[in-house]
């Protein structure tokens, strides 16, 4: 079986945390921060029942992939939980728990990739009134 790439990785927590409805999906490059892993994804669920069923799934996906999982913590109680894949690290929380341990600032030297699927109110757009002409 063909070895996934940590790009590819990634890219495939994404997709499997988007498949479950996850929100506020962050990933996060710690390459220049610790040589322990390359990626962080921080995702949130809205229920202890979600945040198990996306961990599931997440292990389930990568290990048809062909990546290796390392291990898997706090399935027990479904507030939050790791999944360990080695070189990307992926962790489900429920939005209490992510405010709480705020792991975006924890790992805030990382380069952050753009929020997928956020949960946050999207600002309005303005828009500039029309130029008036003047008379001739």
């Amino acid at each position: 079986m063909k070895k996934i790439s940590t790009v590819g990785k990634k890219k495939l927590v994404i997709t499997v945390l988007e498949d479950i409805k996850a929100h506020d999906i962050q990933a996060i490059d710690v390459r220049k921060v610790t040589s322990i892993f390359d990626w962080i994804i921080v995702a949130s669920a809205d229920s202890a029942r979600q945040t198990k069923a996306l961990a599931r799934h997440l292990r389930d996906s990568l290990k048809e992939a062909g990546s290796q999982i390392v291990g898997t913590e706090g399935e027990d109680s479904g507030d939050w939980i790791l999944v360990d894949a080695g070189d990307v690290v992926a962790h489900v929380m429920q939005p209490a728990v992510r405010e709480y341990y705020n792991l975006e600032e924890l790992w805030g030297e990382g380069k952050f990739d753009q929020v997928v699927n956020s949960s946050a109110p999207v600002p309005p757009k303005r828009r500039r009134a029309p130029a008036r002409r003047k008379a001739a």
